[in-house]
């Protein structure tokens, strides 16, 4: 059975090749590099951690091994992944494109809108990407297991590393933001590839909050005199890099290196490419499908090198 399509047109005239697609969500975090991506994984991917301690000893004439080296594991596991949809062919006949349909019964699907479903489905598809990384639950249909959802039911994470959140204004943000900073640990700070990771809520208060509109004596004009034309990119706090990232719930965040958070798939071209199947000749019926397959998972590698904020620990 085809998916249920409605089209809503007032269109008169000639088509002038140009769909308006609703705006959608990218994703960031694997665009921007914002975590370590681990292709070709066919089945799971092991994530080793080694743990080496103290590394120097006071100089002897002998050979000393001194000390101890641990080394553990985390699994990363990319769950399959599909989108399946159908499309029937009359539904677009009567419609403003049915120009590029041809005059004949046995009829195409429009070449531009199929470009058109290619690019709006990888988009949608990269959006639900997006927001399982951060917040997904394998439980859930089409989600893997985000970061929020393993961080909270791991024992190992420090509980001074575990910040209790609030709802973030331009008025607080500065001070929330202080006490993600404070619990990073020192190893950690000053590392290139350091972020503090918000939600979209918390980096607009800050960027309000940067205008002069919060606190922490930025007067009322904000930083640079600029008042509310903040145009800061990137955007800092106390020396390291604060990064907003949509598939974060609302008040949450989480400080960590790009180097110690993984996304896991079986092929990153998996995750761009959509394929319309016109199935008229192999099927005879008058239907088009839209096909992805992917996988997608993510890990960490030591949970005691994250903050988390507004994100409650179970297991603690």
């Amino acid at each position: 059975m085809a998916t249920t399509t409605n089209i809503t047109t007032t269109f008169s005239g000639e088509w002038k090749k140009k769909y308006i697609s609703a705006a959608l969500l990218s994703a960031p975090t694997i665009e921007n590099g914002l975590v370590t991506v681990l292709d070709n994984i066919k089945y799971k991917e092991v994530i080793q951690r080694l743990d080496d301690g103290n590394v120097l000893a006071d100089a002897s004439c002998d050979f000393a091994a001194v000390g101890e080296v641990n080394l553990t594991e985390r699994i990363l596991e990319p769950k399959e992944l599909q989108l399946n949809r159908v499309l029937c062919k009359k539904d677009f006949r009567s419609t403003w494109e049915s120009i590029e349909m041809g005059n004949s019964i046995y009829d195409n699907i429009p070449p531009s809108f199929a470009d058109f479903l290619m690019a709006h489905y990888a988009a949608k598809v990269a959006a639900s990407v997006e927001k399982s990384i951060w917040t997904g639950d394998k439980t859930n249909t089409g989600e893997f297991d985000g970061f929020s959802t393993l961080l909270a039911l791991d024992a190992d994470l420090p509980a001074a590393q575990e910040i209790a959140g609030a709802t973030v204004t331009a008025a607080n943000v500065i001070d929330e933001l202080f006490k993600i900073f404070d619990a990073i640990p020192e190893t950690l700070y000053g590392k290139e590839d350091l972020h503090i990771y918000v939600s979209q809520n918390i980096y607009r208060a800050y960027i309000v909050a940067l205008g002069g509109f919060g606190s922490a004596g930025l007067g009322a004009n904000g930083v640079g005199g600029l008042g509310t034309n903040q145009d800061l990119q990137p955007v800092y706090y106390a020396g390291v890099k604060l990064v907003m990232v949509p598939g974060l719930a609302a008040n949450t965040a989480i400080a960590a290196q790009t180097a110690n958070l993984f996304f896991g798939t079986g092929l990153v071209g998996d995750m761009t490419e959509a394929r319309v199947i016109d199935t008229s000749e192999t099927l005879g019926d008058q239907n088009v499908r839209v096909i992805m397959r992917m996988t997608g998972g993510v890990n960490y590698g030591v949970v005691e090198d994250i903050v988390t904020y507004g994100i409650p620990n179970a297991a603690n």
